[in-house]
């Protein structure tokens, strides 16, 4: 079942989502729902709270990055991962920048920094436990993901400058006035 992304305003984009166990009612249901519902949007990764769920979930599917398999230097057409309960134990590396888009904050991307090293520990579906390190656009979709379930998002890390200019369009998209083609959910 496809379910509506929950836009930007929406206060459960802010809290710190809570950790689950492999008990959580229709956990595996909920997973699967979240993996349609990435890809009815284009996304690659999706986090609990962006559906509505102030969980410690998310989900990756970096194939989105791959153009053409031969230009897969980074490994992304078989990073496809659940991440339950995650938490990322460092992050270190030089920073770099990347624009940066996010399916509750549609049309808009920006630069943001992030380390390009993070070493994350956390469950998958099956609840079996790993710690992997992960770098370059690995990392990157990890720590934006893993920003959603802390109650952050990408826009935190703008300027001040930024944030004003983008005030409008962020404005306009909380009250849904932004055209996308895929379910959303708006602030009332």
């Amino acid at each position: 079942m496809i379910l509506p992304i929950v836009a930007y305003g929406n206060a459960v984009l802010r809290k710190r989502g809570q950790n689950v166990d492999k008990d959580y009612p229709k956990l595996q249901e909920f997973i699967d729902n979240m993996f349609e519902t990435m890809y009815n949007a284009s996304g690659v990764g999706l986090a609990a709270p962006q559906v509505n769920q102030s969980i410690r979930v998310f989900i990756v599917d970096a194939r989105g990055f791959v153009d053409d398999e031969d230009e897969d230097e980074e490994g992304l057409k078989d990073f496809v991962q659940v991440f339950i309960n995650p938490e990322i134990i460092e992050e270190d590396g030089e920073e770099w920048d990347f624009n940066e888009g996010c399916l509750s904050i549609p049309d808009v991307r920006e630069d943001v920094s992030r380390k390009e090293r993070v070493r994350i520990k956390f469950y998958d579906r099956d609840f079996k436990e790993h710690e992997e390190v992960y770098t370059g656009l690995k990392a990157r979709v990890v720590q934006h993901e893993y920003d959603h379930i802390e109650g952050k998002l990408f826009t935190d890390y703008l300027t001040p400058f930024r944030k004003r200019i983008l005030k409008g369009k962020l404005a306009n998209i909380s009250k849904g006035k932004i055209s996308v083609g895929y379910r959303m959910k708006f602030v009332k």
